[in-house]
């Protein structure tokens, strides 16, 4: 027994390290407290970006449309969440302009959101459809994935208890909406 038990040792850590998060964008996650991977693990999705200060604008715009209870009680999501930086790429104007329009704001948002746990393994080529109802596409490697070939994972495959998050640096806009944010 002991031997097959160290046989099963080496393949369970591949397992743990690959459940890690990654990315560049990880280092600006909090190392302690409710903000961090351990803190975020804890709490349902929205509940956790609320504590992540990189994604309060995210956390703003889910508060507007109303979002927050929808997300929080979802079971087993997957959620692409732009950071600040990304919605600063977006013309103030369009950002305003969207987070005063509730509709809107909710198609933007739940475009966002695919209604499965997503690994890092499949977003090396995948197509997903999301919350919104269209479609995005992954790909990429490693620690490396793109979404929709513009938004860049840089801290991914981060757990909440309910849901995974893929932090990005773009805001992703639904196929049928004239995007501001490309």
């Amino acid at each position: 027994m002991p031997l097959s038990v160290a046989l099963l040792a080496p393949s369970a850590h591949a397992v743990d390290s690959a459940a890690q998060p990654f990315g560049s964008g990880c280092s600006s996650v909090p190392k302690e407290g409710a903000g961090s991977f351990s803190g975020m693990a804890k709490d349902p999705v929205a509940t956790a970006a609320s504590n992540n200060p990189a994604l309060s604008t995210l956390v703003t715009a889910v508060k507007k449309a109303g979002l927050v209870d929808t997300l929080n009680s979802a079971k087993n999501i997957t959620v692409f969440a732009p950071t600040n930086a990304a919605f600063a790429k977006v013309p103030k104007a369009t950002l305003d302009k969207v987070l005063a329009n509730k509709a809107d704001l909710t198609k933007i948002l739940t475009y966002h959101v695919v209604g499965q746990k997503l690994t890092p393994s499949q977003l090396g080529n995948g197509s997903f459809t999301t919350l919104e109802k269209g479609k995005l596409t992954t790909s990429g490697s490693g620690t490396a994935y793109k979404v929709n070939k513009t938004a860049t994972v840089v801290c991914g495959n981060v757990p909440t208890a309910n849901a995974t998050v893929y932090i990005i640096d773009s805001v992703l806009m639904p196929p049928d909406m004239a995007g501001p944010a490309k």
